[in-house]
């Protein structure tokens, strides 16, 4: 997939700490991309460096196949965690202005900016003070004017941070619309869930180092721990006893412990399948106990891989 962004061998040190120790990763055009770690990890110092913000010690940002430089700045749309309107100017006079800032004349300013607004159902908040909105109101503005100019990269730090969950999947299906006209974003986030519904690729960094990247369902999968999850339908002793020999172990069984209970309602088991060349094997084996209903592989949550990554224990 071809590129957008490519960072190499980025280290920036700020006095006695250092926020980023050689980190290299590849952001491909028209995804959305989940900038992951804990506090402290190192994630916004990255993000601060691809928007130009503070510059790294040593290492190269590409930007579209060139070294990312001022005239890049244009191209690149920053929501960031901590947000920054003026409270005391009306809300489109201000949208009007940092519109401009980024380059739109007024008339094509205005005519985007209406709408956005239309779009959002925020007519009414034309003419009201930044001081009269809510944290989520306010944040709705300061999406618009992020993405308004239509720039090539989008970067969003925490951006359903003080939404309800019907403006948080609005904004999500804006999201995922812009990547679907051609935008690349990038999505800085501690919520794993909304990692999981929006990001294509992911990279974790944890002290200061990239631990893990790649697509989001590549590392779903490979780090299943080849566990399953079936459903059956049949006796409950000719199985266990068929799978006491088989090459897997049982992990969670809801089996009854009455043989007529478990011929007419479904039980569940997990097992691990260590080698993927037995799973085969096994699935012959539950068949020829039991009725099989289901068989599925069970694949962690981005939660579960964070937290296992940032441990250490993946």
């Amino acid at each position: 997939m071809e590129e957008l962004i490519r960072v190499e061998n980025v280290t920036k040190t700020f006095v006695g700490h250092t926020a980023l120790d050689g980190v290299s990763l590849t952001i491909p055009r028209g995804a959305v991309y989940g900038l992951l770690g804990p506090n402290g990890a190192g994630k916004t110092t990255l993000i601060r460096i691809i928007n130009r913000i503070t510059a790294p010690d040593r290492g190269t940002v590409w930007f579209d196949g060139h070294p990312l430089s001022p005239a890049d700045v244009p191209n690149i749309g920053y929501l960031p965690e901590e947000r920054g309107l003026y409270k005391n100017m009306k809300v489109g006079e201000q949208a009007l202005y940092f519109s401009q800032l980024k380059g739109l004349p007024r008339a094509e300013a205005v005519r985007r900016l209406r709408h956005w607004f239309m779009k959002f159902g925020i007519e009414e908040w034309w003419n009201k003070k930044v001081s009269e909105l809510s944290k989520g109101m306010a944040q709705k503005v300061q999406f618009i004017v992020t993405v308004l100019h239509e720039p090539k990269l989008l970067i969003f730090d925490e951006p359903f941070s003080g939404f309800d969950p019907i403006n948080a999947n609005l904004l999500k299906q804006e999201i995922l619309a812009l990547r679907d006209k051609g935008a690349t974003v990038i999505f800085s986030t501690h919520n794993m869930s909304s990692v999981e519904e929006v990001c294509d690729h992911i990279t974790l960094i944890n002290k200061s180092k990239n631990i893990l990247s790649g697509s989001l369902a590549d590392i779903r999968r490979s780090h299943g721990g080849n566990i399953f999850e079936v459903e059956v339908r049949g006796g409950r002793e000719a199985l266990l006893k068929a799978l006491a020999g088989a090459p897997c172990t049982i992990l969670d069984s809801t089996l009854g412990d009455d043989e007529a209970l478990s011929l007419s309602s479904p039980s569940a088991l997990k097992l691990h399948i260590p080698n993927d060349e037995d799973i085969r094997d096994v699935v012959n084996i539950i068949n020829n106990s039991a009725s099989m209903r289901s068989f599925r592989e069970v694949i962690p949550s981005m939660n579960d891989i964070f937290i296992r990554a940032v441990a250490g224990k993946l």
